[in-house]
């Protein structure tokens, strides 16, 4: 059985919501931050060195990095219409945003997030980062369309990475101008699978 090393408030959350989604058991081992540094406690580093969250463990195999968990899970578990094969024509579409989202989406929210530690000494680079954060939900916004899902109209891999990016923007209070992207959030938020993830994760801020 599958043990998912969880730590609360993370991104970790995806993996617990792909794999509610999918239907997969799995055994949750959580882990809390510290409420003053916000850190991740240092039994982690006893899992795997870094000691960050996700961990993945399945027989002989340890995963880290959420992406790579996510795209394990999915070629181990998932059926063949969860997502494209390598000889589909829109594979490389899919790929692309499966690794957009933990590569140029997601920076300029996590810069955002360590300006905060600077207090004022961080004004000269705000302009740049919201800059940044509004030309990547844009994207977000147009590739989306009208659509329901990012990729072929449906719900995939896509959307469980993709959807720490929204949630940022949604929480940063930058989601406002882009309705197509806070009328998914929501999407994803009613899904079944999604609720339970917190349910069994325990403490989401951006799931709010």
């Amino acid at each position: 059985m599958i043990k998912i090393h969880h730590l609360n408030n993370s991104r970790s959350h995806r993996v617990l919501w792909l794999l509610e989604e999918l239907g997969v058991k799995y055994q949750l081992i959580k882990y809390q931050r510290d409420k003053i540094t916000n850190l991740a406690p240092k039994e982690l580093k006893e899992v795997h060195s870094l000691g960050k969250s996700p961990v993945l463990q399945d027989n002989d195999k340890t995963i880290i990095e959420s992406g790579a968990v996510v795209t394990y899970i999915i070629d181990q578990y998932a059926d063949e219409t969860f997502y494209p094969k390598f000889t589909d024509g829109d594979y490389y579409q899919y790929l692309q945003l499966m690794h957009y989202a933990e590569g140029s989406a997601i920076a300029p929210f996590i810069l955002q997030l360590y300006m905060r530690f600077l207090g004022n000494n961080s004004e000269p680079l705000q302009p740049r980062i919201k800059s940044e954060i509004k030309k990547h939900l844009s994207y977000l916004a147009n590739t989306l369309g009208s659509n329901d899902y990012f990729f072929r109209n449906q719900f995939s891999g896509v959307d469980i990475m993709l959807s720490f990016v929204i949630e940022a923007g949604k929480i940063s209070g930058t989601l406002i101008p882009f309705p197509n992207l806070e009328a998914l959030l929501k999407r994803y938020q009613n899904r079944v699978s999604y609720k339970k993830a917190i349910e069994v994760g325990g403490d989401y801020l951006l799931g709010k």
